[in-house]
């Protein structure tokens, strides 16, 4: 990872001053020593892919999860998304099961989420990178506050976003939203363990196009069929 990042030239434009902090350049630093020891995912090219399949001046809404996957092959840089030909995760699994249920739309035969990503979809992980096999292995080496910093820009900077906050680290975030520019919704997390407990019938993804709807915003075309 460079100083500055490949990375998209709207988010490039609101981000810069982040690349040069302390924080940043530590985090950095660490991930150098760390690719030297340890397998990290996901690859280099892919650790802003979020913000380069959706683009700042496009972004429509935001999905915010916790980690990478850390299986191999899995984690490409989009929340809740694995690649093509990848067994789909259970999370992924309950987000088409309520999709379904809220909209009717048919689940597709794999877990790739760039289709939403390209309509204004923001995928945001809190932590960009993980070694393989170790779970939040990058936990609090810097990534958090970056991307606090980001929800934070899409807060001030921009109008009408639609926040997904599935389960208690999401929910986190909302104080880093502004509620009077945006709509914020809250959710169990769709794991296995917790989808039962309020995210099936949360009707999100209905309850997002009727928002961007009524600001006259594109509605997200939800199926990835």
């Amino acid at each position: 990872m460079s100083v500055n990042p490949q990375i998209e030239d709207s988010w490039k434009q609101v981000l810069l001053p982040e690349f040069g902090k302390k924080y940043f350049l530590d985090l950095k630093q660490f991930l150098i020593e760390e690719r030297k020891k340890y397998t990290i995912l996901p690859s280099g090219r892919n650790i802003f892919q979020a913000f380069n399949q959706t683009p700042f001046n496009d972004l429509k809404v935001v999905v915010i999860g916790q980690d990478p996957y850390h299986g191999l092959n899995q984690a490409h840089g989009l929340s809740f998304s694995v690649q093509k030909g990848v067994k789909v995760p259970p999370s992924l699994q309950n987000i088409y099961k309520e999709l379904k249920m809220d909209l009717g739309i048919n689940p597709p035969n794999h877990g790739c989420l760039t289709g939403w990503a390209s309509q204004g979809v923001f995928l945001l992980n809190a932590i960009l990178t993980v070694r393989a096999s170790e779970p939040a292995s990058h936990k609090d080496k810097g990534w958090e506050v970056f991307t606090d910093e980001v929800i934070k820009i899409i807060s001030t900077q921009k109008q009408n976003v639609v926040f997904l906050l599935w389960g208690k680290f999401a929910q986190s975030k909302a104080e880093l939203i502004d509620e009077t520019k945006h709509l914020v919704l809250k959710a169990a997390h769709p794991s296995p363990f917790a989808a039962h407990r309020g995210f099936f019938g949360c009707k999100h993804f209905s309850k997002t196009n009727e928002y961007l709807k009524s600001h006259s915003i594109k509605e997200i075309n939800w199926s990835l069929a």
